[in-house]
């Protein structure tokens, strides 16, 4: 993360997205540097927006144009979403990026998260559940992932942005519906992550 930091982004016919670009670039302390499109879509960076983009999207591409070298992935316990993240953004990042993921009160990665992963031919099954405090190394920006629950507080020097998803462990009548709820966070991540390393959704 460099203080002072800028997006390039270029508005299209009636400026589409500019409120939200600018909350997001607020909330993560970075400049914008508006040029005019001359089309009818906005990009930011490489990405271009669509005109229904949710606001994941726009965050999304703003981190992408922003160019993180270590992210970090939270939740409380690390066993689930935070460690399906990892390992899809692992997948997906370009050489010379880190990733990691950490929680407040690590526990173990579920056997369901491995499995998930498994399906789209990602092996987890070597994470362990790590400690906020087991980071090493400069983190450029963290990406929490709790909904219910209080999510870990991250003390360094970072962007940071809030993805909340329902948490799979316990969900469903039935060690099947929880299942897919697992399949469902993987593929939301999927998405998302696909937009912030792919500049595309697709």
């Amino acid at each position: 993360m460099t203080d002072g930091q800028a997006i390039d982004v270029w508005f299209g016919d009636g400026a589409p997205h500019a409120e939200e670009i600018g909350v997001v670039a607020r909330l993560l302390s970075v400049d914008v540097i508006a040029h005019e499109g001359g089309g009818p879509s906005t990009m930011v960076g490489d990405v271009t927006l669509p005109g229904d983009a949710p606001r994941w999207v726009i965050e999304a591409a703003v981190l992408r144009a922003l160019e993180p070298k270590h992210l970090l992935f939270v939740c409380v316990a690390n066993s689930a979403r935070s460690q399906m993240a990892e390992g899809l953004a692992r997948s997906l990042a370009p050489e010379g990026v880190t990733i990691s993921s950490a929680g407040s009160e690590p526990t173990r990665v579920r056997p369901q998260a491995i499995q998930a992963l498994s399906e789209v031919g990602l092996d987890i099954s070597g994470h362990t559940s790590s400690g906020t405090n087991d980071v090493s190394g400069h983190v450029d920006a963290v990406i929490s992932l709790c909904a219910e629950e209080v999510c870990p507080v991250w003390l360094g020097h970072a962007w940071r942005l809030h993805w909340s998803l329902p948490d799979p462990v316990g969900s469903g009548q039935t060690p099947e519906e929880e299942m897919d709820a697992f399949r469902s966070a993987r593929d939301e991540l999927a998405r998302r992550l696909t937009v912030l390393f792919r500049g595309s959704s697709e």
